[in-house]
């Protein structure tokens, strides 16, 4: 690490490299099977004495308490090991050239491509999303030295897919209990250093129109098909009188799949419509399946022939997991402040751009932060999920700039030592 941007130098814990931790992360898959990268990070933090837990679900879980756990908060720092497939190669490249990030070239453009904007990035599958941000959590959780409160660092394994893990800690499975219990939650993803305290949901759904089979040169049977265009007409009505969110806007419906008919001279009996839900507080997934459900029957029912005899039903998609649904901490909560100062702090001692970090906004993708709340959450995290050439996240351009995961880093031990002193 350059002297320059070296995080928390006068704090306990400080020899733990985040970046060198970082490479070792991105040189070791984990979008198959986490279990490699699950003990990278077992062994890093029992090489500092810290005891671990992994449990059934396979998430890693440690702690740290006071000599007083009970007079003061409990927060817990989470991310996940997980990538996305297929696996991009570790790249570490120290030699890019070009104007910095953020500033405007000769030409008019802005430099926000890590390629051209003269810094050091690591590159790789998961070198944002969000093994980045596991690094700054983690040199953070070693850091700590909690006088009051206790600190918690719990990694999960499966966040990409359905989040069991997360799940099963938050005790949102069937029967489950809340073995975390946090009062303040710091959430890693990608977030370009900003504080974000909230995101939509994310739900799927099924909407089936169940007709009668007939000759199509009949006039006989009930036409799913044609029942359809009732169907996406009630979706595309669906929102006409929603409320925007105060941060996160409008909900979002969309049709994403129609199935439907198997014979080109047969009314149809069956066909089925797929959607994507993006939800704001306070729907519920169930509050949604329920609402869409009395406005496609209601808009079928209401249409001429024999489509209007079509059944109609819309469950959820079946997963193991509830879908994450919308979050939203309050931005003015006194956690959320000192997330942002901590950061805008960091971001000017590691000396980058004027406006890098800092923000109080919403993220822009779902995530396990919806399992915590509604205890007051912050996302954070070096890296994004897009910038002005592309997707970074999930995608073969996949980087992370090394000065943000530095300065990541001194935000989590700021904001740690903080809330815990």
């Amino acid at each position: 690490m350059t002297d320059a941007a070296t995080p928390g130098d006068d704090l306990a814990g400080s020899d733990f490299d985040p970046i060198g931790f970082l490479e070792a992360a991105v040189s070791t898959p984990s979008h198959e099977d986490v279990a490699e990268m699950r003990r990278l990070l077992v062994e890093t933090l029992e090489g500092f004495g810290v005891d671990v837990a992994v449990d059934e679900a396979g998430c890693v879980v440690a702690e740290k308490a006071s000599p007083n756990p009970e007079n003061g908060p409990h927060v817990v720092a989470n991310t996940h090991i997980d990538t996305v497939t297929p696996h991009v190669a570790f790249e570490r490249d120290r030699a890019a050239t070009g104007p910095e990030a953020g500033t405007t070239a000769d030409d008019g453009r802005t430099a926000n491509d890590a390629e051209t904007d003269g810094t050091d990035v690591i590159r790789g599958r998961g070198a944002c999303d969000a093994k980045g941000p596991l690094a700054a959590l983690l040199y953070g959780f070693l850091a700590a030295d909690p006088d009051r409160g206790r600190l918690t660092l719990a990694v999960t394994p499966d966040e990409e897919t359905l989040s069991l893990g997360a799940a099963a800690l938050s005790g949102k499975l069937s029967g489950g209990e809340d073995r975390l219990d946090g009062d303040l939650y710091l959430v890693g993803e990608p977030t370009g250093l900003d504080a974000c305290t909230a995101a939509k949901g994310r739900f799927q759904g099924r909407v089936e129109l169940s007709g009668e089979a007939a000759h199509a040169a009949e006039f006989a049977g009930a036409n799913a098909v044609a029942a359809a265009e009732g169907a996406l007409a009630a979706i595309r009505r669906f929102d006409e009188d929603a409320k925007d969110h105060p941060q996160l806007g409008a909900p979002k419906l969309t049709p994403t799949v129609v199935e439907g008919g198997g014979a080109t001279n047969q009314v149809p009996a069956d066909c089925a419509i797929t959607v994507d839900r993006r939800s704001v507080p306070p729907e519920t997934a169930e509050g949604f399946r329920s609402g869409l459900a009395d406005a496609v029957r209601t808009a079928v029912g209401a249409m001429d022939g024999s489509a209007a005899s079509v059944d109609v039903d819309v469950a959820l998609t079946d997963r193991d997991s509830p879908f994450f649904e919308a979050f939203s901490t309050d931005p003015d909560h006194e956690f959320v402040d000192t997330v942002a100062a901590a950061a805008r702090t960091a971001v000017a001692d590691a000396g980058l751009p004027d406006g890098r970090g800092g923000e109080i906004r919403p993220f822009g993708a779902a995530t396990e932060a919806s399992y915590f709340a509604p205890a007051p959450t912050v996302v954070f995290g070096p890296g994004d999920l897009a910038d002005d050439a592309g997707a970074v996240a999930h995608a073969e351009r996949e980087y992370v700039r090394v000065r943000e995961v530095e300065a990541a880093a001194a935000t989590v031990a700021s904001v740690l030592d903080r809330v815990l002193a």
